[in-house]
């Protein structure tokens, strides 16, 4: 198969190395430095230090050639600069397959991938998620990763993954565009809280009651866009949410740990160097509870902490002071 992948950060480049010495594999950056780098030294020492590029791996410096021959696109772009990937894709007036890497809900919209790239690709399109619990850099050391492929269409969903697949990567197919984009949106808030939780020191009954409650929430919100129960106990579902929520490669659990110290945000996310997409979900996922009347009390605990500057304590106080509920009734 023919993969061009669009983006090299993190996840780009982990995908480049594992997919390249088994697939005819392009990898294209807006960035000219770290084309540049990449080209002479072999190694994306911006985003992805001390990994080695296959030499069978192509970088391109030009887009439109890059995508030219592919069977299939990968978008390994962050959610800010999603849009504006597909409609680059668009313009090139090539229909290419594509999947995509990034999670959460669009600023201002609160749309998921599946619906931008409806909106910007059409009716006719072929797309889907690469989406469940995963680290660029375990997937790019080759430690065994399990994952899920989801797509608009089932054959298609079934062939990709067969074609990616491989002992070390295990993708399974998928029919819950909706559920899996949720489950791997949300899980990033609860990681969040996660950390703020694991930062006071609350320890390990409360992190395990904050994740089955945090799932709950999840479950909620996916049902109703549309998404299907079972998904949300599968690996974009519960498989992620343990991942992100416990692992220490995670972005979102570090910005959690961060808040717990007093540290404010944007001191946060500078010294993380990354983007933490957790930071701007929590506000989209928060606005969109509201708005359908479903009950998300972590996440809404979450988007005071980042972005009405309330205290992590305060937030934390008034969420173990709610009334207790039926456990049955999510």
């Amino acid at each position: 198969m023919n993969l061009t992948i669009i983006g090299a950060g993190a996840w780009g480049t982990a995908l480049a190395i594992t997919f390249a010495p088994r697939h005819r594999t392009v990898l294209w950056t807006r960035e000219d430095d770290v084309t540049r780098t990449m080209l002479s030294e072999r190694e994306n020492r911006r985003f992805f230090p001390g990994y080695s590029l296959p030499e069978s791996l192509i970088i391109a410096d030009d887009f439109d050639s890059a995508i030219s021959s592919a069977d299939l696109v990968i978008l390994a772009t962050p959610l800010v600069g999603f849009r504006a990937s597909v409609r680059r894709l668009r313009a090139s007036h090539r229909a290419k397959p594509v999947l995509w890497v990034c999670k959460g809900f669009e600023a201002d919209t609160a749309k998921l991938p599946h619906q931008i790239v409806a909106e910007e690709l059409g009716p006719d399109a072929l797309y889907g998620a690469l989406t469940g619990p995963s680290f660029a850099e375990e997937v790019a050391k080759g430690l065994p990763t399990a994952v899920t492929l989801a797509a608009n269409n089932a054959d298609f969903a079934r062939r990709s993954a067969l074609e990616l697949h491989s002992p070390r990567l295990r993708i399974y197919a998928n029919d819950d565009l909706a559920g899996v984009e949720v489950g791997g949106a949300v899980k990033n808030v609860m990681a969040i809280a996660t950390g703020i939780c694991d930062g006071l020191g609350f320890g390990h009954n409360a992190r395990a009651a904050l994740m089955t409650r945090g799932l709950a929430e999840i479950a909620r919100l996916g049902v109703a866009l549309g998404g299907q129960a079972a998904t949300f106990m599968g690996l974009a579902g519960m498989g992620d949410l343990v991942l992100t929520c416990t692992g220490d490669l995670s972005r979102n659990r570090r910005v959690g740990l961060a808040l717990a110290t007093g540290k404010k945000l944007p001191e946060i996310l500078a010294d993380l160097g990354h983007v933490a997409e957790g930071v701007s979900t929590a506000r989209e996922v928060a606005r969109l509870a509201r708005e359908l009347g479903i009950d998300m009390p972590i996440t809404q605990a979450v988007d005071a902490i980042l972005h009405a500057d309330v205290p992590a304590w305060d937030a934390v106080d008034a969420l173990l002071s709610r009334d207790p509920k039926s456990e049955n009734g999510l």
